[in-house]
C-alpha cells in the first residue's frame, strides 16, 4: 500500500540544526496530510507538525517557531527543518502520511508510519 522511508536525524549539539526527510511510495491515489510525531524515552508520542496537501501547517506548542515543515507533492516527500535544537528535542521521530488509496465513495484511506529516526541533542 504505502511505504515511508525516513532519512536524516542523528546527533547534534544544542543550538544546532538537523533536517529530516520522509518519502512515500507504493500504490495510492493521493497523499493528503503528512507530518511528524516524536517520542522521548518514557513519554507518550506527541505531534510535532503536520502539513496538508495544499500547504496548511500545524505545529506542536513546543516548536515555538524553531521547526519548519515543508513538502514536495511531486515527490510525495515531507521535510522537517529543525533549528535551535534543545536537549528536550531528543527522541525518535516518526513520519506519517494519510493516503487515499482509491477515490471510491467513501474513499479508501490508509495512514502509514515510518520506521522512526533517532534525534539526539546534547547539551
Amino acid at each position: 500500500q504505502v511505504q515511508l522511508v525516513e532519512s536524516g536525524g542523528g546527533l547534534e549539539q544544542a543550538g544546532g540544526s538537523l533536517r529530516l526527510s520522509c518519502a512515500a511510495s507504493g500504490r495510492f491515489h493521493s497523499i493528503n496530510s503528512m507530518g511528524w510525531f516524536r517520542q522521548a524515552p518514557g513519554k507518550q508520542r506527541e505531534l510535532v507538525t503536520s502539513i496538508s496537501s495544499d500547504g496548511n501547517t500545524n505545529y506542536g506548542d513546543f516548536v515555538k517557531d524553531r521547526f519548519i515543515v515543508s513538502r514536495d507533492n511531486a515527490k510525495n516527500t515531507v521535510y522537517l527543518q529543525m533549528n535551535s535544537l534543545k536537549p528536550e528535542d531528543t527522541g525518535v521521530y516518526y513520519c506519517f502520511a494519510g493516503a487515499t488509496l482509491s477515490p471510491t465513495r467513501p474513499p479508501a484511506t490508509y495512514t502509514a508510519w515510518g520506521q522512526g529516526t533517532q534525534v539526539t541533542v546534547s547539551s
